[in-house]
Parts: C-alpha cells; sequence; structure tokens
C-alpha cells in the first residue's frame, strides 16, 4: 500500500470515529423529525371553541330557572338552544382567516350518558328527575327548570385535518369529554 492510500485510511477511521459521538447523541435525544411540538398543542384550535362554548353554556343557562317552571321545561330547553345559536354561528366563522373553520352541533347520546352518570334517582335524591333533551339536561328543583349541561360534537378543521370532539359542558364549568 502507497503512502496516500494510507494517509486516505486514516483519514477515513478519524471522521468514522467523529462521528461515532453524533451518532450516540442523536439516539439519546430521540429525535424523530415526525412529532408534533409542544407549542402545537397549547394552541389547538378545538380548545379554543370549547372555551367559547363553555361561557355561553353558562350565560344562557343563568336565567333559565327564574324564567320557566318545570312543566315548561319544553321551552326552557328551546330558548337554551335558541340563545346559543348566535354564539355558535359565530363560532363557526371567528377564525376563517388563520384557516380554521368549527362546525358545531347537539349531541343528545352524550346528553343522556351525562345524565344517565350524574343524576340521581329513587328516593334519596335531593331534587327532581333530570331530562335529556335535544342535547340540553335539564333539572326539576323546586319546580323550576334548571339547566345542568349540553352535549356538543365540536368538528375543527385546519390545513393540518379534520378533528372531532365530542364534550358535555355542565353549566357549573366543568367538562367531560
Amino acid at each position: 500500500m502507497t503512502r496516500r492510500g494510507q494517509l486516505v485510511l486514516v483519514a477515513a477511521t478519524v471522521v468514522a470515529v467523529a462521528l461515532v459521538p453524533i451518532l450516540f447523541a442523536s439516539l439519546q435525544l430521540g429525535y424523530h423529525d415526525d412529532v408534533r411540538s409542544t407549542a402545537d398543542y397549547d394552541d389547538d384550535p378545538s380548545a379554543d371553541a370549547l372555551r367559547v362554548l363553555e361561557r355561553a353554556v353558562a350565560t344562557e343557562s343563568a336565567s333559565i330557572p327564574s324564567q320557566y317552571a318545570w312543566s315548561a321545561n319544553d321551552s326552557a330547553v328551546t330558548a337554551v338552544r335558541t340563545g346559543l345559536e348566535p354564539q355558535i354561528d359565530r363560532l363557526q366563522t371567528s377564525q376563517i382567516e388563520d384557516g380554521i373553520h368549527y362546525n358545531t352541533t347537539y349531541n343528545g347520546t352524550a346528553a343522556r350518558k351525562w345524565k344517565d352518570a350524574n343524576c340521581p334517582s329513587g328516593p334519596g335524591r335531593q331534587f327532581g328527575v333530570c331530562v335529556a333533551d335535544r342535547g340540553v339536561v335539564t333539572q326539576d328543583r323546586v319546580g323550576r327548570t334548571h339547566v345542568l349541561a349540553v352535549g356538543f360534537d365540536v368538528t375543527t378543521t385546519t390545513e393540518r385535518g379534520e378533528t372531532t370532539v365530542t364534550v358535555v359542558l355542565e353549566t357549573s364549568g366543568r367538562s367531560s369529554r
């Protein structure tokens, strides 16, 4: 082997040895180029929509007990849905310039499941019967209609794709997904 060949072999060995720490460092960091950063989760557009709906549900349900007797429960549910309609319509196009579109529909099944899990039945209950009607859960409390929760499906469409979230928003400010 010529002196030049030996020099090339030594240079290649030095370069290979220099690359070993870089290989170990990348394995320790767990680098993967197809992973979403935490920033992507912080600005989740579905979370923004749920916050808007949460405030709207709390606002719309606050005046219902003073306006509707339990015998007018059907009218109270209609009033809640009618009151939420402008906020839902505004939400639909609120971030369209940013490439975000929301489609919000009531989820009667989620509301019924919430009612079954959260409204006690039998003689030991503190308040009257609960009813899930058109996605809105109400309860008879001393002859007045009280709104307890509203079930929604929120579909968020962005340039990254479409996400659907089913949520039941309680008037107490809590939510369950």
